[in-house]
């Protein structure tokens, strides 16, 4: 662990800013081959290499000279600055600057890195002959609340020779202007607030000092940060609004004019400082005598130290507080009266003037405010040397300075004097990092409550040399050293965020660089890295070193390709070098739990370790690690028997039978199911390369054991890991392949507690079940396992009564009821029941000598146990079957003893109902499947004759289903009578058609489903739930939305209000209809016939969870039949618009009571309309039924005309719209009439004679019919494009009245026009009987008659 340089940014564009800025000295001809260089190598200038060759070029040297220089050293001949936060440089020189703002992108190796890329360039001088002189680059904090510690934006700070100082945005912007003193501006330097580390530590305030050859100007960083907000807001409302009048806020500072110094160069704002009494009093006693007063309170005061010479450093003082700062408009009104101003402000503005007042602008020169004197308080005299920088260590205690005679001093502040020099550093460039003390570091020697400890480090770069060194303060050695470019620059800003205080930095974390080096040859930016440890010393270097030793080791174990003696060796001399007993433990802990070492390397260097800690004296060691190294090699020893145990060569060579004895009956019992189970749980799954499949990791092993206590106990971690452990302990005893005693003897020798073992066994069994029911000596095994595992002792308690339940045999079944894997559970409670009634019958016949029979509470609970598992096995082969093709499809449900105890009555029958669901089962299909069960059963076995009958072969789909089907609720007869099966699955598809609305057919297929229920309880509660639950939202907003556009609504707008397309709401609609008529049919059967008493098997008589559907359905109250019809006909009117798509505002068709009775709560009693109805009312309701009966006509000519069968035929809507009529109190007779005339205008002549029947009033109907044979007739004679001759003449003999009469008809009203004359002599036939003689027309009729015959007659 020690100092690195890390690159975490490319500057980008560096060739195109380096032209830039030195465009008048850039050569006239540029060779072709420099265009092929990348932009960021400078180092080489190939254009003069063949200079050497001949004498005679050498004329041009000193223009290839100067080219060299440019390309390599151009950079120091530019201002530069960073912002803290790296996201913006600025590199200015003379009166030209570049601004560089930071962008991510992805190199060519994939990976994202940072890069700072040319924003704005351009020239900053305002006034003529003016360069840059000083840079700076200040973040300002954001004021929103939201913000975590980011600039929100940053401001570049210029200093000019003319002595302006001005400020720009990131995209070169100016925001104000401003001339503070008329001498060259020499430095900007910025101080932010930062928290006290310490109570006692003054609070610094934020402040920008600018330094002139005689004078100081600081700023408040406070009244700073407002006024570059104020500005900022108003160049942007101004931009905004094309105007260039901008009236900046006042702007304060401080002036102090630094004497008794004959040059000065740099500068450092220290910051408010307040002495303490002793040093108060010893100032007072020098410069006031023996007699001098000294005032009850230290007063504070603001440091600055300069460089330069004579003195070559010197210390001024600024006592605060005198007097308030004054602003530019109060310092111009009071100015005479004024002779020297502590305070004073701005008073000349440029940049921001009137377009009236350009010309005067320009030429007048701003009024500069005169400085007040500050003598220097003393100094470091030395008249030969001269200074040239100083670099203030971040927390203000120290400062390193640079002179011409290469030396570099390291100051004290506080005390005034030189504590350090260094030489050789000529031209050396200075900055400071921090290092803070990480958290978890001193929690092993001191108190964690002990505040972090933070080390200062001096970094300098010495450009001659072309070596970046770091430096401990205050008397440290070198820590570090690098090899860099002799053209390079230190950047080191000194501060961070300008704008926090101490409120608003509360959980902020500000991620700045404290120094970087900016390489121009390749253009990177490299950040310093230092440890912490590297500032310690004497007794804590040796820690320091363990933590080396520490990192050393860790690099050494991630290495793979390493080979495991030279590991070995390495690591075992790591760990004898490490003095810390707490580092060495750590140490050890990371050697264990690599997983690169093998274990034999493990135990030797554990053993190694405990070997030389016992030869230590005994007061001096650490007994937490004897204990670690103690057992970890117990542990070690362990895994290495086991590992032997389970090789090849140890596998048993007898032969055994297979099988198991006492439960061949069983076995064939259960073997049909079962071969079903196995075969659908068989197929192929998806496997990952990167799977573990090998032994067990060593770590592994041990991240899982622990001694606690002397005693070796087991942690149970993820199911994964859990399994894993288990299988490297037994799965070579259940596969055959190891002794199974000695394993168990080794086992138990370890001191691991038969209960662990026995829920190790048992997970690997349940969890490994694919592979387990492949072998088949896996039982005899598993029985030869639990036989040995309860005779260890404390398995089975000798204390235990036969008539009580045994804790051991428990954890057997509570194993095997909550695992999902069903065929492996029931195989192992099998061999558990064998293996308890052996134990049961031996621990009886030690205790009773005489005749007895065995009667055990633990027998008891095996027979439930076994009955539960065999039906779960069976319900499981169901669940498992493959969803087909075009289905819905979904993850097989797994389920256990226990899930289906925890959920419920209704468990069973939700998940055969989910499984229907993935199958896509028609309901009529799923009937005559439940209806065929009974003839099927067999009074014995009832579930098992089905399965026994039928080989394991490939079946359809469908007979599968069947088959399973019938066999579970076989097994389940309460859980799946028919009805509760039918509404389990009615809610599974109105659940899933809420899901995706989009989907109709299984709102339609919940409706069938529901209809199928044959008690009407449970019917009516299901319809009540389905209709509060899913229905009644979506019907309403279809109901509004229908009346808000008055027609049947579009995709989009069935989209936006209902959330599905128009075609999934016509269904939709056809299902509301559907349900509610199914609910009031439920709703008249209820009293005749009783509630249902739920039952369930008596295996399953302790399932305790939710209630089910069925349950909840019994619970409903009884609905208001009425309410119920009222929104049926509401449902009714919409389908039947959306159906035919009709103009309709289906609300307005009821009155006040009508409307306020939607949507309420079905069981409530509501007033519904009741009397005569309104007239207007009437009609309009006719004129919308009319509308469905044309639309019906309609749909049944055009279906009829196609040959296709339509959906919308399976609705009746001509008995419908009767129904509604009685409910509407519209005349039914009237309905039936135009749906006459509009069956015979649609040419469909037999469907009219059959509605004929029904019409009542025959003369009305009469007239209507004979207006419409007279269009046909009409057509025929007149229109048709077919006119015979015989046609001609016929029509010369009409009478004049029938000709008038038919020329009068318009068989463009006819939709069908073109009838046989058949049909039409038939349609007159019976207008004639309809009209009494003494009718007006009957002439015309029987006239229509003989010209109907004539026509057939010349056909």
């Amino acid at each position: 662990m020690s100092c690195c340089l890390l690159d975490f940014c490319r500057v980008q564009e560096l060739r195109q800013v380096r032209d830039f800025l030195f465009q008048s000295n850039k050569p006239a001809i540029v060779s072709d081959e420099s265009k092929d260089q990348p932009e960021n190598e400078l180092t080489w200038d190939d254009s003069d290499w063949g200079s050497w060759e001949s004498s005679e070029k050498k004329e041009d040297g000193p223009l290839a000279e100067e080219e060299v220089q440019q390309g390599t050293q151009w950079l120091q001949d530019c201002v530069l600055s960073l912002s803290p936060f790296s996201d913006l440089l600025v590199i200015a020189r003379e009166q030209k600057a570049a601004f560089l703002t930071a962008k991510w992108q992805t190199d060519e190796s994939g990976r994202e890195e940072m890069t700072l890329a040319v924003s704005w360039s351009g020239s900053l001088s305002a006034e003529e002959g003016e360069c840059v002189s000083s840079v700076i680059c200040i973040p300002l904090a954001s004021q929103k609340r939201s913000s975590t510690g980011r600039p929100d934006w940053t401001c570049i700070v210029v200093g000019f020779s003319s002595g302006y100082v001005r400020f720009y945005t990131e995209n070169g912007v100016l925001l104000l202007a401003q001339l503070l003193n008329e001498d060259p501006v020499l430095r900007l330097k910025c101080r932010t607030y930062e928290i006290p580390r310490h109570p006692g530590v003054t609070e610094q305030h934020e402040e920008l000092s600018i330094l002139y050859p005689a004078a100081l100007v600081t700023i408040d960083g406070f009244s700073l940060f407002q006024s570059l907000r104020a500005c900022r807001n108003q160049v942007a409302r101004a931009a905004a609004a094309g105007s260039d009048a901008i009236q900046p806020p006042p702007l304060a500072y401080k002036k102090w004019g630094l004497q008794d110094m004959d040059t000065i160069v740099d500068h450092s704002s220290v910051g408010i400082m307040t002495l303490n009494v002793f040093d108060q009093m010893k100032n007072a006693s020098i410069l006031g005598g023996f007699h001098a007063s000294v005032k009850g309170s230290p007063p504070a005061m603001s440091q600055y130290i300069t460089v330069g010479g004579g003195p070559f450093t010197g210390f001024y003082y600024a006592v605060e507080g005198s007097s308030q700062p004054l602003l530019s408009h109060v310092a111009l009104a009071v100015a005479s009266k004024l002779t020297s101003a502590l305070f004073s402000a701005a008073s000349g503005w440029l940049g921001w003037k009137n377009k009236n007042e350009e010309e005067p602008a320009q030429k007048q020169k701003p009024k500069v405010e005169p400085a007040t004197p500050l003598p220097v308080r003393f100094g470091l005299p030395d008249s030969r040397r001269h200074g040239e920088s100083i670099s203030l260590s971040p927390c203000n205690t120290m400062a390193g300075v640079t002179d011409d005679f290469g030396r570099v001093t390291l100051l004290d502040v506080a005390r005034g004097i030189a504590i350090r020099m260094w030489k050789g550093y000529r031209d050396a460039q200075l900055g400071w990092v921090q290092v803070s003390e990480a958290r978890g570091e001193r929690e092993i020697a001191t108190s964690p409550s002990m505040p972090r400890r933070h080390a200062q480090f001096l970094v300098i770069y010495a450009p001659r040399r072309g070596i970046l060194e770091v430096w401990g303060t205050q008397h440290g050695p070198r820590v570090g050293a690098f090899t860099v470019g002799k053209n390079c620059r230190l950047l080191y800003p000194g501060y961070r965020l300008m704008g926090v205080n101490s409120v608003t930095s509360q959980g902020w974390h500000l991620h700045t660089q404290q120094v970087c080096l900016f390489d121009p040859t390749t253009g990177v930016l490299r950040s310093i890295t230092i440890p912490f440890h590297l500032a310690l010393s004497d007794k804590k270097s040796e820690r320091a070193k363990d933590m080396h030793l520490l990192k050393r080791l860790t690099t050494l174990l991630r290495s793979r390709e390493l080979d495991p003696a030279l590991m070995e060796r390495e690591a075992e001399s790591i760990l004898q070098e490490i003095k810390h007993p707490a580092i060495k433990k750590q140490a050890l802990e990371s050697l264990l739990s690599s997983k690169n070492a093998p274990v034999s390397c493990l135990t030797h260097i554990t053993r190694s370790l405990l070997n030389s800690l016992k030869e230590q004296d005994p007061e001096a060691i650490d007994e937490s690690l004897l204990q670690l190294c103690s057992s970890q090699l117990r542990l070690l020893q362990l895994y290495t028997d086991v590992q032997l145990l389970h090789s090849p060569d140890n596998s048993p060579t007898e032969t055994e039978p297979l099988s198991v004895s006492g439960i061949e009956e069983d076995l064939a019992r259960i073997g049909p199911i079962l071969r079903r189970y196995i075969e659908l749980n068989s197929r192929p799954s998806v496997s990952f390369a990167n799977d573990p499949g090998g032994p067990l990791p060593v770590r592994a092993f041990l991240s899982q054991l622990e001694y606690e206590g002397g005693e070796l106990r087991v942690v149970r971690g993820p199911d994964t890991d859990w399994t894993n452990l288990g299988s490297f302990l037994f799965w070579g005893c259940l596969s055959g392949q190891s002794p199974l005693e000695r394993v168990c003897e080794t086992l138990q020798q370890s001191g691991i507690s038969p209960q662990q073992l026995l829920s190790l066994l048992l997970t690997v069994w349940l969890n490994r079940e694919r592979e387990i029911l492949k072998r088949a000596d896996a039982m005899r095994n598993l029985h030869t396992l639990l036989n040995t595992l309860s005779s260890m002792k404390g398995a089975v308690d000798e204390s235990w009564d036969v008539q009580c339940v045994s804790p051991w045999w428990q954890q057997v079944r509570n194993a095997c009821i909550q695992s999902e894997s069903s065929g492996g559970a029931l195989l192992a409670a099998l061999v558990s029941d064998l293996a308890a009634k052996n134990s049961i019958t031996s621990l009886a016949e030690s205790k009773f000598q005489a005749d007895w029979e065995c009667v055990s509470l633990e027998l008891e609970q095996w027979v439930v146990c076994l009955r539960q598992l065999e039906d779960v096995l069976a319900l499981q082969t169901l669940l498992s079957m493959p969803s087909p093709q075009g289905s819905p499809g979904g993850t097989a449900q797994r389920c256990s003893v226990k899930s289906l105890l925890e959920s419920g009555r209704g468990g069973v029958a939700d998940s055969v109902a989910k499984l229907i669901f993935r199958q896509a089962v028609v309901p009529e299909v799923l009937k005559d499947v439940i209806q065929r069960r009974v003839c099927k059963q067999s009074p014995e076995e009832p579930g098992e004759q089905v399965l026994q009958q039928t080989d394991c072969v490939e079946k359809d789909n469908v007979e599968l289903l069947e088959e399973l089907l019938v066999c579970v609720c076989e097994r389940f007869p309460h859980s799946l009578a028919p009805d509760l099966l039918w509404a389990h699955c009615c809610w599974e598809y109105v659940v899933q058609w809420n899901k995706d609305p989009e989907m109709g057919g299984y709102l339609e297929w919940s409706v069938e489903y529901l209809k199928m229920i044959s008690n009407p309880h449970i019917q009516l509660g299901i319809s009540t739930m389905m209709w509060n639950t899913f229905i009644v939202k979506r019907f309403s907003a279809a109901a509004f939305l229908m009346e808000k556009v008055g027609k049947a609504p579009k995709d989009r707008l069935c989209r936006r209000d209902v959330g599905m397309g128009d075609t999934a709401m016509t269904s939709f609609l056809g299902s509301c209809v559907q349900l509610l008529q199914t609910l009031m049919e439920a709703d008249s059967g209820v009293e005749e016939v009783c509630a249902p008493e739920l039952s369930v098997e008596e295996a399953w008589g302790g399932a305790e969870g939710p209630a089910s559907i069925a349950e909840l359905a019994l619970q409903q109250k009884a609905v208001h039949y009425p309410l119920v019809q009222h929104h049926c006909l509401l449902a009714s009117l919409l389908s039947a618009a959306m159906t035919f798509s009709l103009r309709l505002k289906p609300l307005s068709l009821f009155d006040s009571k009508g409307k306020n009775a939607f949507f309420r709560d079905l069981t409530s009693i509501q007033l519904l309309p009741s009397g005569d109805p309104d007239p207007n009312l009437v009609a309009i309701r006719q004129e919308f039924l009319m509308n469905v009966l044309t639309g019906w006509v309609k749909t049944i000519g055009e279906a009829e005309d196609s040959s296709s069968v339509k959906s919308i035929s399976t609705v009746d809507w001509p008995a419908m719209c009767m129904e509604l009529a009685s409910l509407l109190q519209v005349t039914a007779d009237i309905l039936r009439r135009h749906l006459v005339w509009e069956l015979y205008n649609q040419g469909l002549d037999l469907r009219a004679e059959e509605v004929m029947l029904a019409v009542e009033d025959k003369d009305v109907l009469g007239s209507q019919l004979l207006v419409l044979t007279g269009q046909r007739l009409a057509f025929s004679l007149l229109h048709s494009q077919t006119q015979t001759k015989a046609t001609m003449e016929l029509l010369a003999r009409l009478p004049p009245t029938l000709c008038t009469w038919l020329k009068a008809m318009d068989p463009s009203e006819l939709r069908c026009p073109s009838v046989p004359l058949q049909q039409s002599s038939r349609l007159v036939s019976r207008v004639i009987e309809m009209l009494p003689e003494n009718h007006a027309q009957y002439s015309i009729a029987l006239h229509l008659l003989e010209t109907v015959d004539s026509l057939q007659e010349e056909e």
